[in-house]
């Protein structure tokens, strides 16, 4: 029989740093549940990921970056949206004030990665 769970459970009131947990993982999905609050990338550490995320915004809001573009990306509650495997992108800002509830899905790259 198959456990229940809630993605809003288990939410820590204070968090130190960014909070990732990794909800199911197999040979070719990978499903974390991220838990930010005021917390960004480095200025020049871009993630440059072999597969492809599809992330989705489930609670707060969210600044992404990309390397291959000067313009942000705001994600608030309900945006999705798919990151190609090698697209370089990094965390430019999370809600300071609220917590940012994040869904990331990473599926194998099968197209000329």
């Amino acid at each position: 029989m198959s456990i229940v769970e809630n993605i809003f459970n288990h939410i820590p009131e204070k968090i130190s740093k960014e909070l990732c947990q990794t909800l199911l993982y197999n040979n070719q999905i990978k499903i974390e549940r991220v838990i930010s609050k005021g917390h960004s990338s480095a200025v020049n550490d871009w993630y440059d990921q072999i597969q492809d995320e599809w992330v989705i915004v489930l609670e707060g809001q969210a600044i992404l970056q990309f390397e291959s573009s000067p313009c942000f990306v705001t994600l608030k509650s309900g945006d999705y949206l798919l990151i190609p495997a090698h697209k370089k992108h990094r965390v430019h800002w999370t809600d300071p004030d609220h917590k940012t509830i994040w869904l990331c899905v990473f599926m194998e790259c099968h197209a000329n990665c």
